[in-house]
């Protein structure tokens, strides 16, 4: 599989509340390929979305969310920085940004009160958002960089896109600081679709109980709890199609499907996604089998959910 896509979506500076840049490079993307996807969808955004993005596929049963922006910081004054999300943070992180003189970089500081700064030759803008600078490193086995989280989510939906017969692809923003995107794409969702059944498309953690390599992980639930009746739907199709998962149970982390099951629809979500090492930090890695695994897996539930 080629993964220059996957690079360059990791390139782009798009942190929660600032996804215009990736908005702009999806919307290019997809309007140069997407005459070559077996079905041509129909393609949804625009002010009543933000910086959102719907595409609808056929006759859609199924919805996947792929949230589109990341975590990073915010310039306040003086160079401090607040977090947007929950960064991992250690001295010397490379930044980058770009405010009203042009782009700025420096390197993250952190002072005995755990209070976060920019060391850089120049002040940022008040409000300048910055993001990890990336640095692509790609073998045989697997890829790193920032951003997996959830660049790779994103790359995920615009495979599952070249196939997509029945189904509707959702580019949420807002996901790493709260989902805030997510209510107002859910009651469109169900006004006009009446979708009933979710999928987050969006990158796990390595733990005691997920290892890399050994398939894509279906979370049976993290801080929010997914209705039991539809995670067993799903494993009971990826069982019959003998597909390797893995099965994660955690007590904290969320999604876009936090944000779902908040909403005042009958709407069912479930978590599935590869699972990465070194989370919400520069280095995040991910084994090349469970990237596939995870297309593969998305594949069969959008063609049988």
């Amino acid at each position: 599989m080629n993964y220059d896509l996957l690079k360059k979506l990791c390139s782009i500076h798009a942190p929660a509340g600032d996804e215009i840049k990736m908005q702009k490079f999806l919307l290019n993307y997809i309007e140069d390929v997407k005459q070559s996807w077996d079905v041509m969808p129909e393609v949804i955004y625009g002010d009543d979305f933000q910086h959102s993005i719907i595409l609808v596929f056929g006759k859609p049963r199924t919805a996947v969310f792929a949230h589109i922006d990341s975590i990073g910081f915010t310039a306040r004054y003086n160079n401090e920085l607040v977090k947007i999300g929950g960064p991992r943070t250690a001295n010397g992180f490379h930044l980058v940004g770009e405010d009203a003189d042009g782009p700025i970089e420096g390197v993250l500081k952190l002072d005995a009160g755990c209070d976060y700064s920019l060391a850089s030759k120049r002040i940022a803008e008040r409000g300048t958002t910055f993001t990890f600078k990336p640095e692509w490193k790609e073998d045989d086995h697997s890829v790193q960089c920032c951003y997996m989280d959830n660049r790779l989510g994103v790359f995920n939906a615009l495979k599952i896109a070249e196939t997509l017969k029945d189904g509707i692809l959702v580019f949420s923003c807002w996901e790493e600081q709260g989902g805030g995107s997510v209510p107002y794409i859910i009651k469109y969702l169900w006004d006009r679709f009446k979708i009933k059944q979710t999928l987050i498309s969006d990158i796990t953690w390595i733990t005691d109980g997920v290892t890399a390599g050994n398939g894509v992980v279906v979370s049976l639930r993290d801080s929010g709890l997914p209705r039991k009746f539809f995670t067993d739907k799903i494993r009971g199709i990826l069982l019959k199609n003998d597909h390797a998962f893995q099965l994660e149970v955690e007590s904290s982390g969320g999604s876009d499907g936090n944000e779902i099951q908040k909403q005042p629809y009958p709407i069912d979500w479930c978590f599935i996604g590869a699972a990465e090492l070194n989370v919400h930090s520069p280095n995040e890695k991910v084994d090349k089998k469970d990237i596939e695994s995870m297309i593969g897996a998305y594949q069969i539930l959008m063609r049988e959910l």
